[in-house]
């Protein structure tokens, strides 16, 4: 009896460990379970963290290469900038020397005319003398005057006088004062056309550094996005400097290329 009642005892002595052991065995089971999720929480948060470093270091790569060519094509507009101004200058000295040259065979002319209109006056007086001889000599040497003296503007100024004959002047000829300034005023107006392509230069070489501006403000903060330790504020400022970066990029690609650029002139 006494062996019975010990194997009694020692069946419910086990049984009680077995329940004692199987919360526990659960409860090991529920730790793993939980551990599990946060193991793949860590992991998807990692490769988050390296997917923004991988975008980081490809932008700012980009960005470095935009700023590189953006800083090039700016400095070509500066370069035409200078030459167009310095082009506008030489042709604006060019302008008024010939401005001032024209003005002096205009006043040459113009006292050549009035030498003529005496050389008219004896004629006139020669032929109311029946002189005939007398016209004839100063006829000739009328034509050896205006051969010598008058300019090709003021010769075809007599040539239509002597066709409208109601002109008391060929200096009435319609546009026959602008002849003498031609040069001059194709030779000013090739200096307002350089000169204002200087100014075009100029504005689009400040246009490219504005672009640079940006290209920097994007270098800065793609430069920072690792000081934040949540990755929902980098993505933040990843997003920002992206957005920024096309915005740059779409604005510089609408800026005229300078005059003349050709970039396979540059690997001849």
């Amino acid at each position: 009896m006494t062996e019975e009642i010990k194997t009694t005892a020692e069946v419910s002595e086990e049984e009680e460990t077995k329940e004692t052991a199987a919360p526990e065995a659960s409860s090991e089971s529920t730790e793993e379970t939980n551990e599990a999720p946060a193991k793949s929480k860590k992991k998807k948060r990692g490769l988050s963290e390296n997917a923004v470093e991988i975008l980081v270091a490809v932008f700012l790569g980009i960005t470095a290469l935009l700023t590189a060519w953006a800083t090039w094509i700016g400095s070509l507009h500066g370069g035409n900038q200078a030459t167009n101004y310095t082009t506008s200058n030489n042709l604006a000295s060019e302008g008024n020397s010939e401005y001032n040259a024209g003005m002096q065979l205009y006043l040459s002319d113009l006292m050549a005319w009035n030498t003529i209109v005496d050389y008219y006056f004896e004629i006139e007086l020669a032929n109311l003398d029946n002189n005939t001889a007398k016209a004839a000599l100063i006829q000739e040497k009328l034509d050896s005057y205006i051969a010598q003296n008058c300019s090709p503007i003021l010769a075809e100024g007599l040539v239509w006088g002597d066709q409208n004959p109601d002109a008391d002047s060929p200096f009435e000829m319609p546009g026959i004062t602008d002849k003498y300034f031609e040069d001059a005023n194709q030779l000013l107006e090739e200096s307002r056309e350089k000169l204002e392509e200087g100014k075009q230069d100029n504005s689009n070489g400040d246009a490219y550094n504005l672009v640079n501006v940006i290209y920097s403000v994007v270098l800065f903060m793609l430069g920072i996005v690792g000081v934040f330790k949540r990755l929902p504020n980098r993505k933040v400022v990843l997003c920002i400097a992206v957005v920024a970066l096309i915005a740059a990029t779409v604005y510089m690609f609408t800026i005229p290329m300078p005059t003349g650029f050709d970039i396979t002139s540059f690997f001849g």
